[in-house]
């Protein structure tokens, strides 16, 4: 790879956004020790960014720090992944819930310009500017619940499993069924309907069967699991 000419912040997302696809994807496994000095050697950047990118994936789950050994691609069984799935949609539909009943007219203006960001996006077919307005949606949602506790909680178990998300917007049509599916949340935030809200929110961070089952199949996990998930 070529060595990338931009702000140690901008490298250091770069390098994180590379190793989280290939930890996703499985083309780094499970237990593979990741060494900075090779990493910065194949990236032609300093240690000062890889290390960067190696705490953010350590907070994010991806990879453990080991007394010793130093980062290590974390172990992440089916199982466990739809536990967190599991949580993460209840957390996400209480977080709707509450955000029908409390944001205020400015936020419903930004979750609506969220909603144009997505759809840019998704007109563009780009997967990762997807991402981001996809992020950018969830976390308005997030903060517009008004409650400080319920938004950390859930914005740290969404950072957890944020490369098993991103991956699912590379599968098939699932950029527009998402983008239907974030249009369905909005309209029953916008009504003040909360049961609504978190029901739309709730089967939106989960997909029906096939879609988990092919995401397993993937990542090449220990174990199996039926379940829905989604972004």
């Amino acid at each position: 790879m070529s060595s990338v000419s931009t702000t140690p912040k901008r490298t250091a997302d770069i390098v994180r956004r590379t190793l989280e696809s290939e930890i996703v994807s499985g083309a780094l496994g499970p237990g593979e020790r990741l060494d900075e000095t090779v990493l910065a050697r194949r990236f032609e950047v300093s240690r000062t960014p890889v290390r960067e990118a190696l705490m953010q994936l350590t907070s994010g789950g991806l990879i453990e720090m080991r007394p010793r050994q130093g980062a290590i691609v974390a172990t992440v069984t089916a199982k466990q992944l739809f536990e967190m799935f599991e949580v993460m949609s209840e957390l996400e539909a209480q977080c709707a819930k509450f955000a029908a009943r409390r944001m205020t007219t400015t936020e419903h203006e930004a979750l609506r310009n969220a909603i144009k960001a997505c759809q840019a996006a998704a007109d563009k077919g780009s997967a990762d500017a997807y991402y981001d307005a996809n992020r950018s949606f969830h976390e308005a949602i997030y903060a517009g619940s008004h409650n400080s506790f319920l938004e950390q909680q859930t914005t740290a178990l969404r950072n957890r499993l944020s490369g098993y998300r991103r991956i699912q917007l590379h599968r098939g049509a699932r950029i527009l069924s998402s983008l239907n599916e974030h249009k369905q949340v909005l309209a029953h935030i916008l009504a003040g309907d909360g049961d609504s809200a978190s029901s739309a929110m709730r089967g939106h961070v989960m997909i029906q069967g096939d879609g988990f089952i092919d995401l397993l199949s993937s990542l090449n996990l220990g174990d199996s699991a039926q379940s829905r998930v989604g972004t």
